[in-house]
């Protein structure tokens, strides 16, 4: 009899025990006070962060700081932080190439902002796929909105929502982008962050043109670590010119002939070949196996390459 009242009790305590605990759990306010829904840490959106702020300083674990300060436990992941710097064509095209992997709901941070301290807008872009993008206007999301729809766009004018009063004219990044970020994936009312943008500013990239005699284009980047050069021919405007894999193609490349042949991967070429390939973004590349093509080519973006018809003749170009 003792032993079954004793574990009734225990029953009993436990159970007590775990209502107090969860009476006491922490809710996060709103900027009018009022509970975001008891959102906890564990369901919270994860901030997706990307600069041009490099690693040689500590501009990236400021940022950090202040996002975890805000909101305790939050998930911070990084696309990079080793964008060129004041290159927004560059971040545009990292964002635009991860955002489709992560889910609705999440919060993008994304600071490349050559205009900083300007009468530039901090905004809050919100996409029809039901994600967030806290960053400078000024074409930064271009590709993904064009990509996705534009759900509403908010200028940055709340001063509860940033890191106070006293902001400085050279580093949003601290003080407006990554406090916003934040105060979003803890759950704060989007509308309240400030008036609605009606229209934002768009970025324009060069793209390359198909014409009778080929594609003009350009080299765009490179797939660092590695030295390939990435273009903004796309694969399918290439294949259209007729090419199948395994045939050679000459292109002009910085104005010079180069010949390599058309493969699926790198290693359907001998070490330290060159080849020509449509990569996992979808864009023809150039590369060695195993080497640096822009090193030993002593090609760099920006450089100008045109691919001709299959069969037709570069000197007729």
């Amino acid at each position: 009899m003792k032993l079954r009242r004793y574990g009734v009790f225990h029953r009993v305590l436990i159970l007590a025990l775990s209502l107090g605990l969860g009476a006491c759990s922490k809710t996060e306010p709103t900027p009018n006070g009022q509970a975001a829904g008891g959102q906890g840490a564990s369901s919270r959106p994860a901030v997706v962060f990307m600069t041009d702020f490099g690693t040689a300083n500590d501009a990236v674990a400021i940022c950090k700081a202040v996002m975890v300060g805000i909101a305790p436990g939050l998930r911070i992941m990084d696309i990079t932080h080793q964008v060129t710097p004041f290159s927004i064509e560059e971040g545009a095209r990292f964002l635009a190439g991860v955002t489709p992997y992560y889910p609705a709901g999440t919060v993008f941070v994304g600071v490349i902002d050559p205009g900083v301290g300007t009468n530039r807008k901090a905004v809050v872009v919100k996409s029809k796929k039901g994600q967030y993008f806290v960053v400078p206007d000024n074409g930064l999301v271009s590709p993904v909105i064009d990509r996705d729809g534009l759900d509403s766009a908010r200028e940055i004018t709340n001063t509860s929502w940033m890191i106070g009063d006293k902001i400085s004219s050279t580093f949003h990044g601290r003080d407006i982008f990554s406090p916003v970020g934040a105060h979003l994936a803890a759950g704060w009312d989007y509308t309240l962050v400030g008036p609605e943008v009606q229209q934002l500013i768009r970025l324009t990239p060069r793209a390359a043109s198909l014409t009778d005699k080929g594609i003009e284009g350009e080299v765009i980047a490179l797939d660092d670590p590695f030295g390939s050069l990435v273009t903004d021919v796309t694969g399918d405007d290439f294949k259209s010119l007729g090419y199948k894999l395994g045939d050679r193609v000459t292109v002009l490349l910085n104005k010079k002939p180069f010949t390599a042949p058309y493969t699926k991967t790198f290693m359907d070429v001998p070490v330290g070949e060159p080849l020509l390939y449509v990569d996992s973004r979808g864009r023809v590349g150039l590369a060695l196996n195993e080497r640096s093509f822009s090193a030993v080519n002593k090609i760099t973006p920006p450089a100008p390459i045109f691919i001709p018809k299959k069969r037709a003749l570069l000197g007729g170009k």
